[in-house]
């Protein structure tokens, strides 16, 4: 088992929240975790998994407490003035994001940088920005929220694949299977993508789009060892296919 972080060691409030919600999550899956190596012990770092059910960010959660972190997500802002919801997302870390592609963004985006290197935190952000349209579960094409963070604070960006989850609860399903219980997920966690020659050129489109593909190809890869099946070789782009993207987690 990794040694914890020293972020994880101090008392908070991560520590009740991770007793109500670890215990029930252990019931209904039994994660088996690869990779921890990957996932640094200090500092920032930018995580980012695949998405096809409702259930896996409690899945990525309870992996990264296990592995000795401590899992923030981006939130959307307006919960971050819903009572009780706000400030427990405000006392827990988490980063506000803003649904609108403006200046304004790219300025929270900055901050919200600076503030993972300052505080040493990482953030897990969902780079499909939504549930993946894939008909079979493959990653579909990604958003730049992720990259981005990473390019403008030089931080970590590190790709993680989750299978399994879908057992538990099916992609856009209403209802959680409770049986049979421990059901297998598993979770991989792969070495930081190299964007090193992309660093200092966020502001460029084409180095974003770049970086993003990248990205991809990494959840992509880890997820094909999970399966041990190759993915499509063309990635689902919804506006191909007619679908509407209603991204949740970034812009």
């Amino acid at each position: 088992m990794p040694a914890w972080s020293s972020e994880k060691a101090r008392p908070g409030l991560f520590w009740p929240l991770a007793a109500l919600v670890v215990p029930p999550v252990s019931l209904l899956a039994r994660i088996e975790r690869g990779g921890a190596e990957h996932l640094p012990r200090k500092g920032a770092f930018v995580l980012a998994p695949n998405h096809y059910s409702e259930f896996d960010p409690l899945i990525v959660a309870v992996a990264v407490w296990k592995m000795g972190r401590l899992p923030r997500f981006m939130a959307k802002e307006s919960l971050f003035r819903v009572p009780v919801v706000g400030w427990v997302l405000k006392h827990t870390g988490m980063v506000p994001v803003a649904r609108s592609a403006s200046a304004s963004s790219a300025r929270q985006t900055l901050q919200q940088s600076e503030e993972l290197v300052k505080h040493g935190r990482g953030v897990i952000v969902y780079p499909e920005g939504s549930l993946t349209r894939d008909p079979d579960l493959w990653p579909m094409r990604g958003k730049s929220g992720a990259v981005r963070l990473a390019l403008e604070g030089n931080i970590p960006l590190i790709p993680m694949a989750q299978w399994g989850t879908q057992q538990i609860m099916g992609r856009y399903g209403k209802g959680i299977k409770l049986w049979p219980w421990r059901r297998r997920v598993q979770v991989l966690v792969g070495p930081p993508v190299n964007i090193d020659d992309l660093r200092g050129r966020g502001n460029d489109r084409a180095v974003i789009n770049e970086a993003t593909e990248r990205l991809m190809t990494a959840i992509t890869a880890l997820l094909e060892e999970l399966r041990e099946e190759k993915a499509p070789p063309v990635r689902w782009n919804p506006h191909d296919h007619g679908q509407k993207e209603t991204g949740r987690l970034e812009p």
